[in-house]
């Protein structure tokens, strides 16, 4: 993407991000990996804060595989000044890198990868296209909040600099479109992809718990919704779960639990794998009020594992075309219904979720996930070329 360069010539890329957790994390990691065996020189520039061993784990397995190295530096989860010092850190780095493409994940990773991009543009002479994923980021914030109004404005503001914006679903860039506007940038829906390790068909300990869940513990998640729900369907039968993730709601969603009075037919694990995680249950349920693209519910259709979800975000293309039926979110009646349909044919369920799997093992890889974006860099920079 050099004055010259070829279709085929390698790219230089940098993937900046905050937060080095949940979906997003795994999509950076997954795209740097696909882009290194594709012969591309790949790097990543992430907050230095998250320094648990899973995080650790991951950073160290990736590693080996960024020739343009990773960078742990500060990042602030809230507005402030700092977020200018970790923009002009990244904008430091990515001028030492001779970048072709940055490409910023997640609200605030976006933010600073492109006002890197515009700090890279004063008389250096040195400016990489510059590429966005939101990731729910800015999308997740309530309407009218201030986190939303700073946000959005500074979407707006930094359209300027954005040669193309990747999104996960369709849904994420409809809600993209209402609330920001894409102001004349290119833009291309991808989808997640997996790996094949990921297709390893689920097998449940002997003590696996009916139900499921996985994910971060705040209030998006639905998992309040979860344990009433579970609290009416043992009201008519015993059935149990596990609640698997760490968050700021944990100490809050465990007092629901005694008070609803589930304490002998629920347990909370904190924060797994997946992978290690999947075994625990019969049947995953993601009770989510908000969703993008979520990873888990990609990651339990390849597994073949039952499957109960709430109808928002891009989840329904993910089950679109097969009989994986969805829930209304907010609602624990319907999810308490769907809950006892599992229970009371275990072998329709796992029928259904065989489906769910093969039509996720055509529709949804690393490989294709990588292509896409890699023909996208390459398509948008094209047309934004003077």
């Amino acid at each position: 993407m050099k004055a010259g360069s070829t279709v085929a010539e390698p790219l230089r890329i940098l993937h900046c991000m905050r937060a080095p957790v949940g979906g997003l994390f795994r999509h950076v990691l997954d795209l740097a990996a696909e882009q290194s065996e594709l012969g591309h020189a790949v790097g990543i520039v992430a907050d230095a804060s998250a320094r648990d061993s899973l995080t650790a784990q991951k950073f160290s397995a990736i590693e080996p595989k960024l020739e343009l190295g990773l960078l742990l530096t500060p990042m602030s989860r809230k507005p402030g000044l700092g977020d200018f010092i970790a923009a002009r850190t990244v904008a430091a780095h990515a001028r030492s890198l001779n970048l072709d493409v940055l490409h910023g994940h997640g609200a605030k990773g976006g933010a600073y990868a492109r006002l890197a991009t515009r700090f890279l543009g004063r008389g250096s002479g040195q400016r990489p296209k510059c590429f966005y994923t939101p990731h729910g980021g800015t999308l997740n914030f309530t309407p009218g909040s201030f986190e939303a109004r700073v946000y959005l404005g500074i979407e707006k503001g930094l359209a300027r600099f954005t040669t193309g914006i990747v999104f996960e679903s369709a849904f994420a860039r409809r809600a993209f479109e209402e609330r920001v506007g894409l102001r004349g940038v290119a833009a291309r829906v991808v989808p997640n992809g997996l790996q094949p390790a990921d297709f390893v068909p689920h097998q449940p300990n002997p003590d696996a718990a009916d139900f499921l869940f996985i994910g971060e513990l705040r209030d998006i998640k639905g998992v309040d919704v979860l344990l009433r729900a579970l609290k009416r369907l043992n009201d008519t039968q015993s059935a149990t779960a596990v609640i698997v993730g760490a968050g700021p709601d944990s100490d809050e969603l465990n007092s629901l639990a005694d008070e609803l009075g589930l304490r002998e037919c629920v347990t909370f694990p904190g924060a797994l794998p997946a992978g290690q995680a999947f075994p625990m249950g019969r049947c995953l349920i993601v009770p989510s009020l908000k969703e993008s693209f979520p990873y888990v519910v990609l990651e339990a259709g390849a597994t073949g594992i039952p499957l109960v979800a709430t109808n928002v975000g891009g989840i329904p293309e993910i089950v679109a075309g097969t009989d994986t039926g969805l829930v209304p979110a907010g609602d624990d009646v319907a999810l308490a219904s769907a809950m006892q349909a599992v229970v009371s044919d275990r072998d329709a369920a796992l029928a259904k979720a065989q489906r769910l799997r093969a039509a996720v093992e055509r529709q949804f890889t690393a490989t294709a996930m990588a292509a896409s974006i890699l023909d996208f860099y390459r398509t948008a920079s094209a047309l934004t070329n003077p």
